[in-house]
């Protein structure tokens, strides 16, 4: 059997984009690092055709999260890419609650059609 893509809703998909600072080094090399981070989100922009609905950072500052849209999954990591010596990250797609619960009582319906 084969599956087709199914898209939901047009072409754009939402991605939650998650960043824990790296741990590591004495404290001055942590400086260090921080200056040079500093320095790198300075010059940093993200691609245009990435929208970030949100952009935050954790209280502790151990960390952050964005929402970003985009019909390009390669846009989404284009911040990764540039901060990967600072981060360990994690990108996950995600849809909006409604369309998360219509796809999971569609799941609970095909189950219940199954003798």
């Amino acid at each position: 059997m084969a599956l087709a893509p199914k898209t939901i809703q047009g072409d754009e998909m939402k991605y939650v984009v998650a960043w824990e600072d790296r741990a590591g080094g004495s404290a001055t090399d942590r400086e260090t690092e921080v200056q040079r981070l500093l320095q790198v989100f300075a010059k940093w922009a993200p691609p245009e055709s990435a929208t970030f609905h949100q952009f935050v950072s954790r209280l502790d500052l151990g960390g952050g999260f964005a929402i970003v849209e985009s019909d390009n999954p390669t846009d989404v990591a284009d911040g990764p890419t540039r901060f990967f010596p600072f981060f360990d990250f994690h990108i996950y797609p995600v849809v909006d609650v409604a369309e998360g619960i219509r796809v999971l009582q569609e799941g609970a319906e095909f189950r219940s059609s199954v003798d």
